[in-house]
């Protein structure tokens, strides 16, 4: 049996190292009568499919703190950009809410290559984002704020979860980017590390927005024939799920032949698809809009009449945003200041609700604890949870399970104040 990853902290050295000094600060307060909040998501190209519903909760959660009276007696205003699902005009965004907005923080990105676009930006003048969707890990930059679950909050729990259903040989099919990538080298290796032969393990890229799936499909459907019990994990992101799903229909896979399991599936995607071919194939996310909790019942109370359209639905990096937003500003309120140094050091400790019923809380580490949990796509494109964490899982920033990872730690607090540090040499790396 493949345990849940219960990681412990790695000893922390006793040698400090000092890190590098911020280069200046777009953020710096004026004198105007609102505090504007830059909403960094994708509005049109192969993302938007996914992104545009992260665009309107954030409209939502800022019109619900101007309500309550906005934040340090001031209303927040919206700044709205569309990097149109192009990496490099991330960057361009990014830099035009910082320098010429003045955002006092950004929330946005999905994929991985997006968030890698604007990480220097952010890091060169100073710049928060928070960042709502779930990553391969292997970065602790001081300016983002990891809301979205690492590797350790999703991926390896899954692989847990289905190597207790009796899978033993693995397909890694996702889209051709860094997430994918990353993350499928970090769970090969787990997978051999717990006694999985090489030859049970496919793996397999796709470009953004694939659609021809016939020959993969075809592939799977032979890996899975060998006589073993065979499983998808999935990192295909945006609308090439679409056509993947269908061609499993077409070619007869059913979740009972060869599950699987998604990590950039939610409510969102599977929103107008039919999903009668899909159901029993299986998400991991930390949350599903299938809660029941009072906190879920009154989100969604809100979400619904905000949006006026009660087939609109909740999603996972939604929550992220929920949890990240209020942190921000229970860290605005705690530092009494938007100016980003003030708002960073002010952030590690604040916890603040989730959706699940219980608090998530900021680490040194600039990521979240949260739980895990395991749905079954219904037919109502809904999920059912069918398994779920005992308790909170913080999230690490470096894997246990690539070499050159495995004695790093981040811990932004002073007198450490380092993204990798590395515990056997005593350095620090650098900033991510």
């Amino acid at each position: 049996m493949i345990g849940i990853l219960r990681r412990t902290a790695k000893p922390i050295a006793l040698a400090a190292c000092i890190a590098g000094a911020s280069i200046g600060n777009a953020f710096a307060q004026d004198d105007s009568d609102t505090i504007k909040v830059g909403i960094l998501h994708s509005l049109s190209g192969t993302m938007a499919i996914s992104e545009t519903t992260l665009k309107d909760v954030m409209l939502m959660l800022i019109e619900e703190q101007n309500e309550k009276g906005g934040l340090l007696g001031k209303k927040l205003e919206a700044v709205v950009v569309d990097p149109a699902s192009d990496w490099p005009l991330f960057a361009e965004k990014a830099r035009q809410l910082i320098s010429q907005d003045k955002v006092a923080a950004v929330f946005g990105c999905w994929t991985s290559v997006s968030r890698k676009s604007v990480l220097p930006v952010f890091e060169e003048l100073n710049g928060l984002l928070f960042y709502p969707v779930q990553y391969e890990g292997e970065e602790s930059s001081k300016n983002i704020f990891y809301t979205g679950a690492a590797p350790n909050q999703q991926a390896i729990p899954a692989v847990d979860y289905l190597a207790d259903q009796g899978v033993e040989r693995w397909v890694l099919a996702g889209t051709d980017y860094v997430y994918p990538r990353t993350t499928n080298k970090i769970l090969e290796q787990y997978l051999k590390d717990n006694g999985v032969a090489e030859e049970d393990i496919m793996i397999n890229y796709t470009p953004f927005g694939h659609s021809d799936w016939q020959s993969i499909v075809s592939e799977i459907k032979a890996f899975g024939s060998a006589g073993k019990k065979t499983a998808v994990v999935s990192t295909i992101n945006g609308d090439a799920n679409v056509p993947f799903y269908k061609e499993l229909a077409n070619q007869g896979i059913e979740a009972t032949d060869i599950p699987v399991v998604a990590f950039s599936v939610g409510e969102e995607e599977l929103a107008g698809i039919d999903t009668a071919p899909l159901v029993g194939h299986l998400a991991a996310w930390n949350y599903f809009m299938s809660l029941d909790t009072p906190e879920n019942d009154d989100f969604i109370d809100s979400w619904l009449e905000f949006i006026g359209d009660d087939d609109r639905v909740s999603n996972d990096p939604m929550e992220a945003h929920y949890i990240g937003f209020n942190m921000w500003v229970k860290a605005v309120e705690k530092a009494g200041t938007t100016d980003p140094d003030a708002v960073i050091d002010a952030m590690i400790g604040v916890a603040v609700p989730n959706l699940s019923g219980g608090y998530s809380a900021m680490m040194p580490n600039h990521h979240i604890t949260k739980p895990v949990l395991i749905g079954e796509i219904q037919d109502d494109g809904q999920f059912g949870i069918v398994w779920e964490t005992p308790g909170l899982v913080p999230g690490d920033a470096w894997s246990d399970y690539l070499p050159d990872s495995k004695p790093l730690i981040s811990d932004w607090r002073e007198p450490l104040g380092c993204g990798n540090f590395n515990t056997e040499t005593g350095q620090c790396g650098g900033a991510s």
